[in-house]
């Protein structure tokens, strides 16, 4: 009995969401302790870090000279090893605080990446100080999270559009059966608004002003009353600071581009999704995760057009990295590496199935 407290005192295991935007964590018996942007600033004279998350985030174009502010991860993967490894080392040691043994990890990756990106991820939560690197592919972290039976044999579409990256597919049985993950989700949202600024009323704005267009404003799908916002940036022919008021309206035209994309990568899935699985999703419909899905309409653009009802997780934001927290407890009858939660033993499937039928009874 001592030894099994002294396990649940000292071992915290913890799952990460690693995200282009955003980095969640969650730690085991305590849920979700950290929620950071996955921004790092580092000075250029010593090469140290000297801010990470919402520090670093606070900095971007206001840095000086010789601080270099920047986003270690592109499209869900990893463009800048040493400075990811050192972010990851951080959050972990503000999650795991003074714990005596190191954690095992569970971190997600997108659908499709290489198998030199994956050893990256491994390897970069290894030397951040995990006892072990557990992956696990977005769309079934996003299932979990969002309270799917994912190991039933019924199929499941999943939908989870991120920063950096979106994924979809269909699941079951544990594992994933058809999937695609495109580098189109919220961070191109932003850079088509940018876009579209410049184009269309001869402003320059940034990124954080780009991202507060698409949280007040963005719609793709049109609202009953046009929405307004007064958007400040520089004016491209006098350069000069300018503040235009945009329309919710004109977000159905700046994004269209991205969305379409999303839509395609879809549309890719359920053409070659198994015929017998097309008519589960039918009757459970499309689920859709990540802060992308967030966007105004977005369900019923997709729905409509599918002809697939579609319906936004609750706190679709937080699927993943609650997915990750619910995956844990499945860590010691798996090799470290990818978690292939299709081979997870039938007495624990039929345990979760009951947990997530009770869960969807309460809701």
């Amino acid at each position: 009995m001592f030894n099994l407290k002294a396990k649940q005192f000292f071992s915290k295991d913890i799952g990460i969401d690693l995200g282009t935007a955003t980095v969640l964590v969650y730690v085991e018996g305590k849920g979700i302790v950290l929620n950071e942007p996955s921004v790092v600033a580092v000075n250029t004279d010593t090469d140290m870090i000297t801010k990470v998350g919402k520090d670093a985030q606070a900095m971007l174009g206001r840095n000086p000279e010789n601080i270099n502010v920047v986003r270690p991860l592109e499209n869900g993967v990893i463009s800048q090893y040493d400075v990811t490894q050192k972010m990851i080392q951080h959050f972990i040691r503000r999650a795991c605080g003074t714990a005596v043994f190191q954690p095992k990890v569970v971190i997600c990756i997108p659908t499709g990446i290489t198998e030199v990106e994956e050893k990256a991820v491994i390897d970069a939560g290894t030397q951040a100080g995990a006892r072990k690197t557990f992956l696990l592919e977005e769309p079934v972290a996003a299932a979990l999270g969002a309270g799917i039976d994912i190991f039933s044999p019924t199929g499941h579409m999943v939908v989870d559009i991120g920063g950096g990256t979106t994924d979809v597919a269909v699941i079951s049985l544990g594992g994933i059966v058809v999937s695609k993950s495109i580098k189109v989700a919220g961070n191109k949202f932003d850079a088509a608004i940018m876009r579209y600024m410049r184009r269309k009323h001869n402003v320059i704005i940034g990124e954080r002003t780009a991202e507060q267009v698409k949280m007040r404003i963005g719609a793709v799908y049109e609202h009953a009353v046009a929405k307004e916002y007064d958007v400040k940036g520089r004016c491209l022919l006098q350069g000069l600071p300018k503040v235009v008021k945009v329309s919710s309206k004109e977000m159905l035209e700046a994004m269209m581009e991205p969305i379409t994309d999303v839509l395609d990568a879809i549309y890719a899935v359920i053409e070659n999704t198994p015929p017998e699985l097309i008519g589960d999703i039918l009757k459970t419909g499309i689920v859709l995760t990540g802060g992308g899905s967030q966007l105004y309409g977005f369900d019923k653009l997709i729905g409509e057009l599918t002809g697939i009802k579609t319906r936004v997780a609750e706190n679709p934001e937080l699927c993943v990295v609650k997915g990750t927290g619910r995956a844990l407890k499945y860590l010691d009858d798996m090799p470290e590496g990818i978690l292939d939660l299709s081979r997870v033993r039938p007495s624990v499937r039929e345990a979760v199935s009951a947990r997530s039928g009770a869960n969807r009874g309460k809701r």
